[in-house]
């Protein structure tokens, strides 16, 4: 009898052991197995905008604008006729799109990644262009408006705009300080140029831009112990194109009679 029970009690165990194993086969097969697209729509697009030096120009209602004109924009959309190319290939036309990476999971989301083109300088030259620079030296065009970026006006060719003032606006954005004082560009007829501030009625003449760093450095330090004395209104232009010098013009008081 004990024999009996010994072997019902073993071969109970065998068929339990045997149907969980069972189990577990088939539903690590169904885990592991993709979910057909057929099945599953779009639930959710998630779209991340890498943030630039300066403000750019899009935003996530912009980037669902561009795919929803496309007619590529994937929300309810069944994930198997999703196509994650296509919406690539529409972002990365955009003017001001750099790059575009776009995926799917199983989860029924699409995912969007995309790094904009960073604008450093409006132009609005003498001749009448009105456009963009990039931190690439690349030309964007003036079809929106950023209203906290530096102005160049004057004698401003694309050429000059595009390896000269970009130069000069990443070395200027890139610094807190002279990002938020600089306000304005002007570029002479023979390719000098002019700094607007944003405090004190005075211009910076930095002549031809180069050695930016150094200049900027050196207008610093007559900022910090020079203006900070004499008073920020003190002289109406300050010369920093001569090495290892400041030129400073006073001021002319008007006297009304």
């Amino acid at each position: 009898m004990n024999h009996w029970i010994y072997n019902w009690k073993k071969n109970l165990l065998m068929v339990v052991n045997i149907l969980l194993a069972v189990y577990l086969f088939f539903a690590i097969t169904s885990f592991n197995q993709p979910v057909d697209g057929n099945e599953l729509v779009c639930s959710q697009v998630k779209i991340d905008i890498k943030d630039a030096v300066v403000d750019g120009f899009l935003n996530a209602n912009e980037i669902k604008s561009i795919l929803q004109k496309a007619k590529l924009y994937p929300l309810a959309q069944p994930m198997d006729k999703i196509d994650a190319r296509k919406i690539e290939d529409v972002l990365k036309s955009s003017p001001f799109v750099n790059d575009a990476q776009c995926y799917k999971t199983q989860m029924g989301h699409v995912c969007i990644q995309l790094t904009q083109r960073t604008p450093v300088m409006r132009v609005k030259a003498e001749n009448g262009d009105d456009y963009y620079v990039d931190n690439h030296g690349g030309v964007m065009p003036n079809s929106k408006y950023c209203s906290e970026i530096m102005i160049a006006t004057g004698k401003v060719s694309r050429q000059y705009a595009c390896k000269v003032l970009t130069k000069l606006g990443n070395t200027i954005v890139k610094d807190k300080f002279w990002r938020n004082q600089i306000v304005q560009v002007n570029v002479l007829a023979d390719g000098t140029v002019e700094l607007v501030p944003r405090v004190g009625e005075h211009i910076i003449y930095i002549g031809y831009p180069n050695r930016l760093t150094e200049k900027l450095a050196r207008l610093e330090k007559f900022y910090r112990y020079g203006l900070s004395e004499a008073g920020w209104n003190k002289y109406s232009y300050i010369n920093l194109a001569f090495e290892n010098q400041i030129i400073c013009k006073k001021k002319q008081n008007n006297i009304s009679i």
